[in-house]
């Protein structure tokens, strides 16, 4: 079974960084698209970003020119780069895939990190 590893959050003043990691691990043959999600307190989960394989990315309007996604394919890692943070980022973000095809073919799809707490002061 696929598992993924986050980390990188944290508390943070605003306007300040932070960069979010996610590792996936086993025998890994692709992944499409990575990508990362967040919830608020007492909000529903949002997409934040996505990444295809070939490098193309999707935003949330509300982080657009803010934050940054990106992709290590021999590392089946993905990163999100957060600058410019505000309170209203406060969230658990979670690392997401909707499908990874492994060494032997067989797919798993919807597979989600544990989150990792990101926590915005004003």
């Amino acid at each position: 079974q696929v598992q993924l590893v986050e980390s990188g959050g944290g508390l943070v003043q605003a306007g300040g960084s932070l960069r979010l990691s996610c590792a996936f691990s086993g025998s890994i043959f692709s992944i499409d698209p990575m990508g990362w999600y967040r919830q608020g307190p007492g909000k529903q989960r949002e997409l934040v970003a996505d990444i295809t394989s070939g490098g193309s990315t999707n935003y949330a309007d509300s982080v657009k020119g803010r934050f940054t996604i990106s992709r290590d394919n021999a590392k089946n890692t993905v990163y999100l780069q957060m600058n410019s943070l505000k309170p209203e980022d406060t969230a658990v973000y979670y690392c997401h895939a909707d499908r990874v095809t492994k060494s032997d073919w067989r797919r798993e799809y919807d597979v989600w990190g544990q989150g990792t707490r990101v926590t915005v002061s004003s």
